[in-house]
């Protein structure tokens, strides 16, 4: 940076100083924030003072004004937009940009004084003086706080009741499992919790009306040394009902409730295992409800069973909400009846959806849907879902122009709140499993070239054995895609260039076989720095019929059904992604993927329905969709003078890796700066794709590239642009990879052959 430019910035902040100053009443002063200082002694390590100021710097009140990189635009609008009128332009940037200025006069020295030295005490430095004043520079003050803590008292032991009722015993019974640890420095955050702690196992316990106000730790810290002894009591005000254990007695479901008709209707009930259904309509299955009626007369209330059933009934699929009521059975009775009132859904709707979209690789199209779905559709809390669907993607430019993409297609899908089989797992937790068959069907027209027809059709099972774990198994998946209307134009293309990928395309395909999908995640918990995501999948085409009938294509064995060849294989597929917090209005997100088909006995090559595929919108976003690969094979510019299209590039093996960073700019937009690398290979050589199988240099063979981009995070809906460019190109001789020399954003035939430009819904992972 220069020397001029270094005094005009300096200049440019010094006048919007003043801009804002000037505008302050008379003998007030613009407050610049708080700063905390904390008395250096033996009593705090440098990395507690740290910690210490942080906290305490927190706790000050008011906060000053907003600022970018010092300059704090929003007073600077609200100074500059001043107006008495209530309407306009003026008024609506005032009070929508603009901040009002906060006064140092408003900051109460005392009050924050008095707030910080509280927090101390309850972090254990129960001798703690704080003391606060104002620094003034010119036309505006900071205020000063210096802390000094004193010793921090530790605790030295916890003491649990030692004899009394059943209640004091359940208490004690939790001791081993306490927050309070000997040795641990006194936090009154840690005592609440430890309170809380209490409760909820007591509420496992059936003391349902114990609270854990009834329960106080008293503190000794008269102890030597700076140390406390603590004392867990139950407190002598403790109603009798809290000290008691409650069991079930009767448990009642109401499936048709309504706020317009609250009668209880037990003389139409309907006894059915373990609990009753009041249903006069018999609007509903009462088998249905075993899996969400999860306590049983005669045991003790317990919390966890209670909360797993309100989930249960939500996740069926009929209901809306659910209101849960206990009752006692009598004053001096230590019995609960419970009621669950469900209020259900309209059981069918209809749902019409047009989408928007473009792809990077110069697509630009609609999707018009609509589906219908009847909520009870068999009575047994059946969901029957029926989409139908049509699509449209036209390339009005580049080297595909002409050739669209028109598809057609409907899907039904039937989805039971059970497991359909002849064993049934037991599972007591919150979520729902759930069995499901789909039938579908899509027509692709790729105009001028082909039509396919594909089926598929599977049923499985869906469950979760945590908030955190999800299982997903099929225990068949069948695909068929038959070719249709092959043009002589895109035949000729197949003789004409020698690629395989041409052909591969337009070969019928028959899949069936089991998969098995497992994901974890924890990146619903929004408070943690590191959150991740994972998912494995394995998947598998007609092993054992493979191996029954004796498949080999190399031997010449080429086995068929109805005609048609089936595939044989096995496919691995892993994706994990992180997310590091750098700070609240910063992240850092990375994903890593790796994939491989492995085709044997009837197959040589991955069907090409179940290949990989790389760049794009949600891949390398610096490349065309689809436009290089396998491995270091590039569809030659030689040949494409002999076809008015390009083949997508697709493989049997991929792997992929990116970055991205996501800082927070202003209200719904965030930024990205990311970078992409991955390929994909072939297992085995194929004629006409050179280059194209995995060997030991693959990574030599990495596609990178780098971009920025916009997030417009709505919540409930996230736009995304992403303008990427290549800083590695596979498909170049070895030693001319690396590209980022030639980047040049002011030459226009750079930036058409390079920069891609990508508009998607959602983040790309």
């Amino acid at each position: 940076m220069t020397k001029n430019l270094k005094y005009l910035l300096i200049l440019a902040l010094a006048l919007h100083a003043c801009s804002n100053t000037k505008y302050l009443p008379k003998n007030e002063k613009l407050y610049t924030g708080a700063k905390v200082e904390i008395a250096a002694d033996s009593n705090t390590t440098k990395n507690e003072r740290t910690v210490l100021t942080d906290d305490l710097k927190a706790l000050v009140r008011p906060k000053p004004n907003s600022s970018i990189l010092g300059l704090r635009v929003k007073l600077w609008i609200y100074n500059k937009t001043r107006t008495t009128k209530t309407k306009g332009i003026k008024h609506w940037l005032n009070t929508k940009f603009g901040e009002p200025p906060v006064l140092v006069s408003t900051v109460d020295l005392e009050k924050n004084s008095t707030i910080m030295q509280n927090r101390l005490q309850n972090v254990s430095y129960f001798q703690s003086q704080v003391s606060g004043d104002t620094v003034s520079k010119g036309q505006s003050a900071k205020a000063v706080f210096t802390a000094v803590p004193g010793p921090g008292y530790k605790i030295r032991k916890v003491i649990f009741p030692q004899d009394g009722g059943v209640l004091d015993t359940a208490v004690a019974v939790t001791a081993d499992e306490t927050l309070l640890k000997p040795g641990d420095k006194y936090n009154l955050d840690v005592i609440k919790n430890e309170r809380l702690r209490i409760d909820t196992r007591l509420k496992e316990k059936g003391f349902f009306y114990f609270s854990d106000d009834d329960l106080i730790l008293r503190v000794d810290s008269t102890v030597a040394n700076h140390q406390v002894d603590m004392y867990v009591r139950v407190k002598n005000t403790t109603a009798d009902r809290a000290r008691r254990v409650y069991t079930i007695n009767n448990l009642f479901v109401y499936p048709s409730y309504s706020l317009a008709d609250t009668a209880r209707k037990k003389d139409s009930v309907i006894n059915y295992a373990w609990y009753k259904v009041i249903d006069p309509r018999k609007s509903i299955t009462p088998y249905v409800f075993k899996n969400t009626v999860l306590m049983h007369p005669g045991e003790p209330y317990n919390r966890t069973k209670h909360t797993n059933s309100l989930n249960r009934f939500i996740n069926l699929g009929p209901f809306r909400y659910v209101k849960n009521q206990f009752e006692d059975v009598s004053a001096d009775s230590s019995k609960l009846d419970v009621y669950y009132f469900l209020t259900k859904y309209p059981k069918k709707s209809l749902q019409f959806d047009v989408l928007g979209r473009t792809t990077s690789a110069n697509f630009t199209g609609t999707q018009v849907s609509i589906n219908w779905k009847n909520r009870n559709a068999f009575r047994a809390a059946e969901t029957l879902t029926i989409s139908l669907f049509g699509s449209s993607d036209v390339q009005i430019s580049g080297q595909n122009s002409g050739y669209n993409v028109y598809q057609l297609g409907g899907t039904a899908t039937l989805s039971w709140p059970r497991f359909i089989s002849p064993i049934e797992p037991k599972n007591d937790n919150a979520y729902i499993p759930r069995t499901n068959l789909t039938l579908g069907y899509t027509l692709i027209n790729r105009t001028k070239l082909y039509t396919l027809s594909s089926f598929n059709g599977s049923f499985g099972y869906s469950w979760k054995s945590d908030p955190y774990r999800q299982h997903d198994l099929n225990v068949i998946n069948i695909n068929y895609v038959r070719p249709e209307n092959v043009s002589k134009e895109y035949r000729d293309s197949i003789t004409s260039t020698g690629n395989p990928t041409l052909l591969h395309v337009i070969d019928p395909q028959l899949t069936f076989g089991p998969s098995y999908s497992y994901t974890y995640t924890n990146t619903m918990e929004t408070n943690r720095t590191n959150t991740w995501y994972f998912n494995t999948k394995v998947s598998m085409s007609a092993n054992l019929l493979g191996l029954v009938t004796g498949a080999d294509t190399l031997a010449g064995k080429v086995r068929t059904i109805f005609g048609t060849p089936f595939n044989q294989y096995v496919k691995l597929e892993n994706e994990f992604r992180y997310y590091h917090k750098l700070g609240p209005k910063s992240t850092i997100a990375a994903r890593l993927i790796g994939g491989l088909g492995l085709p044997y006995g009837n197959s040589t090559i991955m069907p090409y329905s179940q290949q990989f595929f790389i760049a794009g919108t949600n891949s390398l976003r610096g490349f065309r969709a689809r436009s290089f690969g396998p491995g270091t094979y590039y569809f030659p510019n030689e040949l494409r003078g002999k076809t008015g299209f390009l083949p997508d590039a697709s493989g049997d093996i991929k792997l992929e890796a990116n970055v991205e960073w996501r800082p927070k700019l202003f209200s719904i937009v965030y930024g990205a700066v990311f970078m992409d690398a991955g390929n994909i290979w072939n297992l085995n050589s194929q004629a006409g794709l050179p280059g194209g199988a995995f060997s030991k240099n693959f990574f030599k063979e990495f596609a990178v590239d780098a971009g920025v981009g916009l997030r417009f995070d709505a919540s409930v809906l996230v736009l995304r642009t992403d303008l990427g460019f290549p800083l590695r190109k596979p498909w170049l001789p070895d030693g001319q990879r690396w590209v980022i020399n030639q980047i040049d954003f002011g030459n226009s035939a750079w930036r058409s052959q390079n920069l891609v430009f990508n508009l998607a819904i959602g983040y790309p992972f």
